[in-house]
């Protein structure tokens, strides 16, 4: 799955119309939390982003998103002269989905249907 999903990631990115860069400002506990609350910031930026996907889908936009390996998004950072203490979560691809692509048909399912007690 992952060698399949790589280079997806890599051209939807490239195809995109447009590319959102999410910055947020890092406080010393988001790589080192000394406690929850240490992690506000990222978990904030996580919400903004689900926002981002669900208002565009909303608009009949499609979106991407790739989570930045070692240290691409410190790169990513510097090149457009970010503040130094904000970090990239991830690179999301904005733009009208390819007429194309196959639709994949959603399967209902019942809440009986996926309830289990004492079993999984």
């Amino acid at each position: 799955m992952y060698a399949i999903a790589m280079p997806r990631q890599y051209t939807m990115l490239y195809n995109a119309s447009h590319i959102i860069l999410p910055f947020f400002k890092s406080n010393s506990g988001v790589m080192n939390p000394d406690s929850v609350s240490s992690l506000n910031p990222f978990a904030s930026i996580w919400c903004v982003i689900e926002n981002i996907f669900l208002a565009a889908t909303a608009e009949g936009l499609a979106c991407s998103m790739r989570i930045p390996v070692g240290e691409e998004g410190l790169n990513v950072a510097k090149a457009v002269n970010a503040p130094h203490n904000y970090l990239l979560p991830c690179y999301i691809g904005l733009g009208y989905p390819n007429d194309n692509q196959p639709v994949i048909e959603q399967i209902e399912y019942s809440a009986k249907q996926k309830m289990h007690f004492g079993k999984w």
